[in-house]
């Protein structure tokens, strides 16, 4: 049969109209697709709770994870461990819980993915004041009269690890005050409201040379061991995921090694 204009014509019409009806269905497929794969349209932010003892080391990581992972930024909120796991009983936001033990990883369980991981760990030292004025030597000094003495409270991770150091010992701790964190019972001894006090090898370093350390001897010491874990009903769980695997990662680890921190024994 001829190709007479009017077919031409009318094949024209076709094809546009083909077109017409195939754009949204190829957009609706795109569409399947990236939620499928649990695509996202823009930048994703993870909002990272985590023990104050971490600050440091977490700042760094969030630029060395952008530039491996350059849709995920990360931010840290941080404080005493189990302030941060009470978040998640709060319904407070949140992507992914980091805390100085498990302990406190385990008060917040009913909120957390099952996978975690183990992604540091440090040993306690006793932190005095600059020169060590009151000469302190070990554990057994911290017994003395007068001796004003701050402490991790026995509900946190830095009170626990303290207390099993005093066990190991033999020597019975007499506090005159206890704090939420670490890095609370350093700032008390950092601007003279303690004598001494019990806090992490790690922690020492944000005081600078407004704290002295005493090393507490190795039979004596305790591994405060800090883990992970993604927050099961938060806003992005996957990235969730991918980070807390990532914490355990030769990069990753380099980063808490560079901060004093060493990389924890046993399943990771």
């Amino acid at each position: 049969m001829p190709d007479s204009p009017r077919a031409r014509r009318c094949g024209a019409v076709g094809r546009v109209r083909a077109s017409a009806l195939l754009v949204p269905l190829v957009s609706l497929v795109l569409l399947g697709l990236a939620a499928g794969c649990g695509g996202s349209s823009g930048p994703v932010t993870l909002t990272v709770l985590a023990s104050s003892s971490l600050t440091e080391v977490f700042g760094e990581m969030g630029a060395a994870y952008r530039q491996s992972h350059p849709g995920v930024r990360l931010e840290p909120e941080f404080g005493g461990s189990a302030e941060m796991a009470d978040k998640l009983s709060e319904h407070d936001p949140g992507d992914v819980l980091a805390t100085a033990d498990t302990v406190s990883l385990n008060q917040a369980d009913p909120y957390l993915d099952g996978h975690r991981r183990a992604i540091a760990a440090t040993g306690l030292t006793i932190a005095v004041g600059p020169g060590n004025p009151r000469r302190i030597q070990g554990l057994e000094d911290l017994e003395r009269r007068g001796l004003r003495v701050v402490a991790g409270a026995p509900s946190v991770p830095i009170g626990r690890y303290t207390r099993q150091a005093f066990a190991k010992a033999g020597v019975p701790l007499r506090t005159t005050a206890e704090e939420i964190s670490s890095r609370a019972v350093l700032d008390r001894i950092r601007v003279g409201d303690a004598d001494a006090g019990v806090v992490y090898i790690t922690d020492l370093r944000s005081a600078g040379i407004a704290v002295t350390s005493v090393p507490i001897p190795a039979n004596e010491n305790v591994t405060a061991t800090y883990s992970a874990a993604a927050v099961k009903d938060g806003a992005h769980r996957d990235e969730a995921d991918e980070f807390v695997s990532w914490l355990v990662t030769p990069e990753a680890q380099r980063l808490f090694n560079k901060y004093g921190f060493t990389t924890p024994v046993g399943p990771q």
